[in-house]
């Protein structure tokens, strides 16, 4: 039932973006929208100065000191001087080429991250023409009337113009941990400076840590103290992942090895030759060829263009990705925590069911008028609530006060609050004191039904009834509120909560249904190897009738926050893993379900919205924090931000997270498998004397226009493999580059290197060297374009998985095509790539061979995943 309370009693506890209704509001009408705009454009967006986004010069200048770049440079200058200036001329040539197909992959990830900055930029809720409007931080202007609630970060420099019981901490700004006490001010035109109880003055990126208030902007961006005293909170430094720890080891072995094959090139080369000056700027010119054959540069930016552009393609199934491990720890995840209000269910409350002594009423039957005797229960259980409500559950008392009270002496929209009695955590129930215009004061309660019976000092034999029918009521799903009233003088109004003298009025249910697309999202899951856990502050009885809605497995088994805490951390580990619901939880034990399930040896992703949900988050592997109704706290706590809150969008994000880690995967195995066939033909000449040398830079500065293209934007786009929600989460300690995928890519590479090699040497006696080597750089132009289709899916085949959409395909396979004819038919591109005219027949075995030698992992395939013959069959 706690959850319940915390959001039906207050939102101080557990704050969800509510107006603080308490507050009076009616005298704060905002900025127009119209000002507003032209504020925005005169001041310039509420941002600090933030680490400055990279222009096409600056990516430009980082092309130019790539390695690759450098030894293109080089090889060109070897052409000319060798004699050689059409060669050099070509080379050069592609350096631009190169340099602008990096560019636009460049912009791309650039454009990719500008659209993540932008959802992340933190929200504010302001006044403007008269209504409540969550706005993005960056686009708040001076002048705007913010709405603060505990958890927010205070969006800009703002005077306090309302508040209720409103701390902030300001460590930021003075260092002091201690939260300030702030006071409310209508005459204050300027600040005073940071720190220091009862003063009017907010400061941006402070956080708001109790109550409620409303402000008024002076300054944002760099008119504030912050930007005054140059805190650019953006200037954050990516951490390394997992992956571009591994990558970058395997980019250091590879380097490493093509630096010490290019140096025995350069010595071998002449040597093997008798020496000559001639000889040994051809053995420079083998020696560049094959750094340029080996060097790993496409490793990094496969990770950098999959990661940028995979959190923006999860972003687009509403899950914003805050910090970039969560992409790889996604499709390890095997237990999913969620909160069940607003992520499995709706979090569209409506009143269902009045329950008073002699009537329980379903409202679904009730006709355009209620029977008198529950029209005091819907009277006080409103009076209990903000008269402004954002939550859920008091918007739909109100709704139900307007269709059925309206016409009627129960609702008094011209009392004073006179007190509130806010929840507190050894009494879930709120309580507001109103003045009814006639000298007396009007108590009404709503809250837990154990606490509210607790209040009204019920006798035991009417607590057993009261409990009967809550867990009759919880046992149908709804959330169930007990309501209670009183009267006094105004002087005789008891300072404590516990001091106020109650009648027991009734209960009231409350219905929000599960989400129609949760049972298919829990059953993916089952099918995923993931276990949904659902956590709540609801009766068991409710949380086991949504768990069946929503399709856990065994709802039945509950395990309440008061029985967790009888437990060890021991005895918890060995339950948790039977457990699917726990019920009546309170935020703090978030933490503990984390830590038993981590000690379980489970990947956790657990679900938050309040302050208190912080650590939970924090200590999960994926923390998940609500973007509607959550806190800024938690969202900062998080690895990823639900934009809609909604649970399927966490497995669509598990999906994608499966589908970038497999994809990266198969950019790896076809990068290490083309890279043999090159790296092979540009050394084996070395060793054979009478052989000329098979690849020059310009043969391998083309294959790098096909490899760029292919790792970084075809399988970048690829699909999901069909099972990818069918198999179990991957370990978290799998390493990327597992010996079984780098033993599959060096086969493939292997014998798409022996289908050329094969070729060459058939073609060689009748052909000559220049034909020769044209037909074995076609069978390996052709070689590569098979792994790339056979790579797309390992478990579909080349024509099977051709029925997926994939644009970047065909403008990879179309492209690469167009080139290589051209480089085999047009003379001038003949003599630059030192071929020599080709038979057709002669250019139909050499493609055939080349897409042959990937037949083998097509049977591999089939043999793998054919379906098994039924038992005794």
């Amino acid at each position: 039932m706690l959850g319940t309370c915390l959001m039906a009693v207050t939102m101080a506890a557990a704050p969800r973006t509510p107006s603080p209704s308490s507050l009076d509001l009616e005298g704060f009408a905002g900025l127009a929208e119209e000002e507003a705009r032209r504020r925005l454009e005169r001041e310039g967006p509420n941002e600090l100065p933030a680490r400055g986004r990279r222009g096409i010069l600056a990516i430009a200048w980082e092309v130019v000191r790539e390695p690759m770049f450098l030894m293109l440079v080089a090889a060109g200058g070897l052409y000319l001087a060798m004699g050689e200036p059409r060669d050099a001329l070509m080379l050069l040539g592609f350096v631009l080429v190169v340099m602008g197909i990096t560019i636009l992959q460049e912009r791309r990830t650039e454009h990719a991250l500008e659209a993540l900055r932008d959802l992340s930029s933190p929200r504010a809720l302001v006044i403007r023409d008269g209504r409540q409007r969550r706005i993005p931080g960056r686009e708040v202007v001076p002048g705007d009337v913010l709405i603060l609630v505990e958890g927010d970060r205070v969006p800009a420099d703002a005077l306090l113009r309302a508040g209720l019981h409103l701390s902030v901490d300001e460590s930021l700004l003075t260092g002091e941990s201690v939260a300030v006490r702030k006071a409310a001010s209508t005459g204050a035109a300027a600040l005073e400076a940071p720190g220091g109880d009862d003063l009017p003055s907010l400061f941006s990126g402070t956080l708001v840590t109790a109550g409620q208030g409303v402000a008024e902007v002076l300054g944002t961006g760099l008119h504030t103290e912050l930007g005054r005293i140059g805190k650019a909170l953006q200037q954050v430094e990516p951490e390394s992942t997992f992956l571009q720890k591994e990558t970058g080891r395997l980019v250091r072995t590879f380097a490493l090895v093509s630096l010490v094959a290019c140096a025995a090139v350069v010595v071998l080369y002449p040597l093997t030759r008798g020496g000559g000056a001639q000889v040994w700027k051809e053995g420079l010119l083998a020696g560049i060829a094959l750094a340029m054959a080996t060097l790993p540069e496409e490793f990094p930016v496969v990770l950098t263009v999959f990661l940028a552009l995979g959190a923006w393609r999860i972003s687009r199934s509403q899950v914003l990705t805050r910090r970039m491990p969560a992409i790889e720890t996604l499709g390890a995840a095997t237990v999913l925590c969620v909160d069940k209000t607003g992520t499995l269910t709706l979090n569209q409350m409506t009143l269902r069911r009045l329950d008073v002594p002699d009537l329980s009423l379903d409202l679904t039957l009730a006709g355009p008028e209620l029977p008198e005797p529950v029209h005091a229960l819907m009277e006080y259980a409103i009076l209990a609530s903000k008269r402004d409500p954002f939550d859920p559950m008091e918007r739909a008392l109100h709704e139900a006060g307007k269709r059925w009270l309206m016409a009627t002496e129960h609702l008094h929209p011209d009392w004073s609050l006179a007190r509130e009695y806010p929840l507190d955590p050894d009494l879930l129930a709120v309580t507001h004191a109103w003045n009814d215009g006639h000298g007396q004061i009007v108590v009404a309660t709503k809250g837990a039904p154990e606490a509210v019976v607790d209040l009204c000092h019920l006798s035991p034999e009417r607590r057993a009834e009261v409990d009967a029918r809550v867990a009759e009521l919880a046992s149908q799903g709804l959330r169930v509120l007990g309501v209670a009233r009183g009267q006094y003088a105004p002087e005789a109004l008891p300072e404590g909560h516990h001091d106020l003298e109650l009648a027991f009025l009734g209960l009231l249910g409350l219905e929000d249904p599960v989400r129609p697309t949760v049972p298919a999202a829990v059953a993916e899951c089952r099918t995923a190897g993931i276990r949904v856990v659902m956590i709540t502050g609801d009766y068991p009885a409710t949380a086991v009738s949504i768990a069946r809605q929503a399709g856990l497995s065994h709802p039945e088994r509950v395990l309440t926050g008061p029985e967790l805490n009888r437990l060890s951390d021991a005895e918890l580990a060995a339950r948790i893993g039977e457990v699917q619901v726990f019920a009546r939880v309170v935020p703090e034990q978030k933490l503990r379900l984390v830590t038993a399930l981590k000690a379980n040896r489970e990947v956790v992703a657990m679900t938050g919205d309040g302050v208190n949900d912080a650590p939970a988050l924090k200590a999960a592997h994926i923390g998940v924090a609500m973007g509607g109704r959550g806190t800024d706290v938690a969202r900062e706590a998080a690895s990823l931000v639900l934009l809609d809150d909604d649970f399927s969008s966490i497995v669509a994000a598990i999906r994608l997270g499966r589908r970038i880690f497999d994809n990266i995967r198969k950019a790896v195995a076809f990068i290490v498998a083309v890279h043999i066939p090159i790296a092979g033909l540009s050394l084996l000449p070395v060793f054979f004397p009478g052989w000329p040398l098979l690849l020059l830079p310009v043969h391998i500065v083309f294959l790098e226009l096909v490899i760029d293209p292919s790792c970084s934007l075809v399988f970048e786009a690829e699909e999901a493999e069909a099972d990818v929600m069918r198999r179990p989460p991957r370990d978290a300690q799998e390493p990327l580059f597992t010996l079984k995928a780098i033993g599959l890519a060096v086969l493939q590479g292997t014998t798409a290197l022996g289908a050329c090699l094969a070729v060459y040497l058939l073609a060689r006696p009748g052909h000559g060297h220049d034909a020769a080597r044209a037909l074995t750089f076609a069978a390996m132009v052709v070689s590569f374009l098979a792994i790339i289709l056979a790579n797309r899916s390992w478990t579909q085949s080349i024509l099977g998985s051709l029925r997926n959409p994939n644009p970047a395909l065909w403008w990879v396979l179309g492209g690469t095509l167009a080139c290589l004819a051209l480089v085999l038919a047009w003379p001038v591109a003949q003599r630059l790539f030192h071929f020599a005219p080709l038979q057709g027949r002669d250019l139909l075995l050499a493609a055939a061979a080349g897409f042959a030698s990937i037949l083998w992992f097509e049977a591999f395939k089939f043999l793998r995943h054919r379906p098994k013959a039924p038992a005794g069959g």
